[in-house]
């Protein structure tokens, strides 16, 4: 009976630190990790059609932006983001909704270093390009931003509307 118990109490410790392992640091649908479908989508498949999208990080004047900022497209269009920074820094593109990349700009004020691994975000080097596929599953009205900080607060952000 002893010995019974001491094993069940082993392997429930067992699942507990694997649980733990499995989502270190966030609650689910929290962080920067978007894997699976969320209020704007889910990343695309390399096997279907997609529309192409360029899009240009720049800053000028004293100000940071994107180029287009405002885009449409269709519930359930897929669409491939060919990125490219014109800049003489770094950026970033996060698309997201308006609350989740504004408590995500919070978390980069803290931690500026934070390293992308989310199939709807990348960070450019300077004169670097990239490539994002995703299908927009949802109608709604998002956002997208560099979060870098005190780039969002330079006008680097735009507005994406899925009718």
């Amino acid at each position: 009976m002893k010995l019974e118990r001491l094993t069940s109490a082993a392997i429930a410790a067992s699942l507990i630190s694997v649980a733990a392992l499995a989502a270190p640091g966030h609650k689910p649908g929290e962080g920067h990790s978007h894997a699976d479908d969320t209020a704007y989508g889910k990343p695309g498949d390399p096997k279907k059609p997609a529309r192409i999208v360029q899009i240009v990080f720049r800053e000028d004047g004293g100000k940071m932006l994107f180029l287009p900022d405002k885009l449409k497209f269709k519930k359930g269009e897929q669409v491939r983001f060919q990125l490219r920074n014109n800049g003489a820094i770094d950026h970033e593109f996060v698309v997201g909704t308006v609350e989740e990349n504004l408590k995500h700009m919070k978390d980069m004020e803290k931690n500026p270093d934070m390293e992308l691994d989310d199939p709807i975000a990348k960070r450019l080097k300077p004169k670097a390009t990239g490539e994002i596929l995703w299908q927009f599953t949802k109608a709604g009205t998002f956002d997208f931003s560099c979060l870098i900080p005190g780039h969002r607060q330079a006008g680097m952000f735009g507005t994406i509307v899925v009718e």
